[in-house]
């Protein structure tokens, strides 16, 4: 099995952009037993999705294609936001090592859905989700269990013209991707964009997403608290900085997920969380900063790197839409961290509406993935 072939491209029309990406396949060679390719395009190509989708299958002589859309995707060193944009990228995988599934939805198709891969169940899968289709953090809860791992890696796609989801053909709701068994050897990692301040509280008052009680106080005084807001100095400050970690149950490794914090209620002392708050669950505040995710980056790297045997053949990088150049300080900073911790690794990928990792839809987060 060899490196993977890969090409990326701007331009203002998708066919431009796609004779780019094919001509940077073509002076890369060619590998025998290529069948798997992914696909991704920025959302001023989401229309064109199905056309590109069956232009670069005929061109490429794959069959086999996922992918979806983003208001930016991912290359080897590169970024691409907000510009008309694609990167394709495809691989030789043992026969019957993976299976492409389209689009379910619902507790009832994804506890039926089949992903064995020839003989062998699948032991992980690379997933993209439609953000407007119902709970869709139940729904990724639910497919992780059909793997033997219990580990999905992806994201929700982020599109202003319709989430498309590419599994050989282009549909729109659910959630879609392509399973691999344990013949594909893969090593997976996740990046936070935020650092804890002060320390976990527990919700001892919820409603719905409104959090009215930390440790017995109200919550908006805890707030004030641990980031060192005095009651008459002005919340308007915390936004876009602040954030609410929730504590991932059974966690071993103090792991959370991050939620925006979408309201506050200073004459009832309340706030307002993007998730269920639940009573009991443990909360703390965090903050998202330049440093802060510069810092979890170059730890992430350093982990995956000294658990590699071998040269990657390919990588996967799901990055969260508050993420890129604006949080690393200059466009493909992000990206460039990657690509001078791996070498040129061929790597696709697009920035998300929520990442996905394990079993769990997060967010602020970047999650890398390597195929060996």
């Amino acid at each position: 099995m060899k490196r993977f072939r890969y090409g990326h491209a701007a331009a203002a029309d998708w066919r431009t952009a796609v004779a780019a990406c094919l001509s940077q396949l073509d002076a890369a060679g060619t590998a025998a037993g290529e069948n798997l390719g992914f696909l991704y395009v920025t959302d001023f190509f989401a229309e064109a999705l199905p056309d590109i989708s069956r232009h670069v299958a005929a061109a490429t002589g794959v069959e086999h294609w996922v992918g979806t859309v983003g208001i930016g995707i991912c290359a080897t060193g590169t970024e691409y936001l907000d510009e008309p944009a694609i990167v394709v990228m495809i691989g030789d995988f043992p026969a019957d090592s993976f299976r492409v599934f389209a689009a379910v939805s619902g507790a009832a198709q994804l506890q039926s859905l089949d992903l064995q891969c020839g003989a062998g169940p699948a032991g992980i899968a690379v997933v993209h989700a439609d953000p407007l289709d119902g709970d869709i953090a139940r729904q990724i809860r639910l497919l992780a269990k059909r793997t033997e791992s219990g580990f999905l890696v992806g994201g929700l796609a982020s599109s202003r013209n319709g989430n498309a989801l590419l599994a050989d053909v282009v549909e729109q709701g659910g959630i879609s991707g392509v399973a691999f068994s344990d013949a594909v050897t893969v090593a997976t990692r996740l990046t936070q964009g935020c650092s804890p301040v002060g320390v976990a509280h527990e919700i001892t008052g919820a409603q719905n997403n409104i959090v009215v009680e930390l440790d017995g106080r109200p919550a908006l005084d805890v707030l004030r608290a641990d980031v060192g807001i005095g009651a008459g100095e002005d919340l308007a400050q915390l936004g876009g900085q602040i954030f609410a970690g929730l504590a991932v149950s059974g966690s071993d490794t103090g792991d959370y997920v991050v939620r925006n914090l979408i309201g506050i209620d200073p004459a009832n002392r309340l706030i307002a969380i993007g998730d269920l708050a639940r009573k009991g669950q443990r909360l703390r505040f965090c903050r998202r900063d330049h440093d802060t995710a510069r810092a979890d980056m170059a730890r992430m790297l350093d982990s995956i790197r000294e658990g590699l045997y071998t040269t990657p053949r390919g990588a996967l990088y799901y990055s969260c839409l508050g993420r890129g150049g604006a949080l690393f300080g200059g466009k493909s900073a992000e990206l460039g961290m990657i690509r001078d911790a791996l070498g040129d690794v061929p790597l696709a990928g697009f920035f998300c509406n929520g990442e996905i990792s394990h079993n769990r839809l997060y967010g602020y987060t970047g999650v890398l993935t390597l195929f060996l």
